[in-house]
């Protein structure tokens, strides 16, 4: 099959057209000057117009064509190529002059036909150029017998190592534009996945802690709704307030935005404070103390905020929910390289080691999440507790050093 014409080459064409059009007018002027009124002129003359619109009109023979325009161009092409040598071995026949004409159909044929055929073709113009070259000379030259095989085999050689260095180009191009391709692809599927598990802690440090903790307190309010009314519209209060601070949180995570705590201002501290206040009740009574180092708490990053927040969120849901505590603490400390906030409580602690699924299910999603969100800041997460003697909750997260 033919090489299918490649647009990047037209330059190589330009060039063609015009060292043919050059070596074409040279051998007509040196036929005219030399030759003038031979009964022959007339013919070499019209050959010579006659090759020169062949080679002229050769792109346009499926040059650039796709789909059925490429079909016909396999065989148009050859046929093109064709009537151009044989133009041109018979005005070789008639001027020899004309014969190194054939450089730039080496070029030609090596573009136009498959690799065996336009080797053939070389080997064939070659022979017609020595013939040529052979009578004009008159006699033997060693020169003529080697010179043109030389150029033809320099000319070949070229051509084959610019093809074969152009076909390992598009090669690495191609391999380039894919990897490109599966690469975006990845990080569009990390993307999703890493969506997804935000997605997954933001629900279960608020929608599904403050769900857990509206059923308690309707749970509460039903118990005692016929023997103290007071009590139980208490109950039912907290149970809306809950639902109206997770309608704020919802809203926010959808859209990543802060915690609506650290929202309304105060920073890390104050926002700890308010969680402490909403998570005190009948049963627990939470208490925070902060150890800022020089009050640096309001410079920490928004990032680090949040996921010390949302940890105390996840640990305080813990401690309500699993530890029977009574009271529980919230302590931030502020080291020149990490923050460290502690979550305490006095209940009656569990096995850090018992497999998944114990009956406390405090090995469930909420210390996965917690330790996932403080991994993505380098962060790590400490756990220590044993049973009947409270537990102890530690999230480290590294800090930038101060500039």
């Amino acid at each position: 099959m033919p090489k299918p014409y490649d647009p990047d080459t037209r330059w190589l064409g330009g060039v063609l057209h015009a060292a043919f059009f050059l070596l074409l007018g040279g051998a007509l002027a040196r036929f005219l000057l030399r030759h003038p009124g031979e009964p022959r002129t007339p013919w070499i003359v019209a050959l010579s117009v006659t090759l020169a619109v062949l080679h002229l009109s050769g792109p346009a023979a499926g040059g650039g064509a796709d789909g059925p325009v490429r079909l016909r161009a396999a065989w148009i092409r050859p046929a093109w190529l064709v009537a151009v040598v044989v133009v041109w071995v018979v005005l070789v026949v008639l001027a020899p002059s004309f014969s190194w004409c054939a450089v730039p159909l080496f070029y030609t044929g090596l573009r136009t036909l498959p690799a065996r055929a336009a080797l053939g073709l070389v080997v064939v113009l070659t022979l017609c150029v020595v013939a040529a070259q052979f009578r004009l000379a008159g006699s033997f030259d060693p020169n003529l017998l080697l010179a043109p095989p030389a150029v033809a085999a320099i000319a070949t050689a070229v051509f084959l190592h610019t093809e074969r260095q152009a076909a390992r180009q598009r090669a690495l191009i191609d391999d380039l534009i894919r990897t490109r391709r599966e690469l975006a692809a990845s990080e569009r599927r990390a993307g999703t996945l890493t969506e997804r598990q935000r997605l997954s802690m933001e629900i279960h440090d608020t929608l599904a802690q403050g769900l857990s903790s509206q059923r308690m307190l309707l749970q509460a309010a039903d118990r005692v709704w016929d023997t103290d009314p007071d009590k139980a519209r208490t109950h039912v209060r907290g149970a809306a307030s809950v639902a109206e601070h997770n309608l704020a949180e919802a809203r926010r995570f959808v859209h990543d935005l802060a915690p609506a705590d650290l929202a309304r201002g105060g920073g890390l501290a104050a926002a700890l404070r308010t969680l402490a206040e909403r998570e005190s009740g009948e049963h627990l009574t939470v208490r925070v103390h902060v150890d800022d180092g020089g009050d640096r708490a309001p410079l920490l990053p928004g990032r680090v905020r949040s996921a010390l927040l949302r940890v105390a969120q996840g640990a305080l849901a813990n401690v309500r929910e699993h530890a029977g505590a009574t009271t529980a603490a919230l302590t931030l400390t502020l080291l020149d390289d990490q923050a460290v906030l502690d979550v305490t409580d006095d209940g009656h602690g569990f096995d850090p080691a018992a497999p998944p699924g114990d009956p406390l299910g405090v090995r469930g999603h909420g210390l996965p999440a917690m330790r996932a969100r403080l991994g993505r800041l380098g962060g790590t997460l400490t756990v220590e507790s044993a049973p009947g003697e409270g537990t102890v909750l530690s999230a480290a997260v590294p800090l930038e050093a101060p500039r």
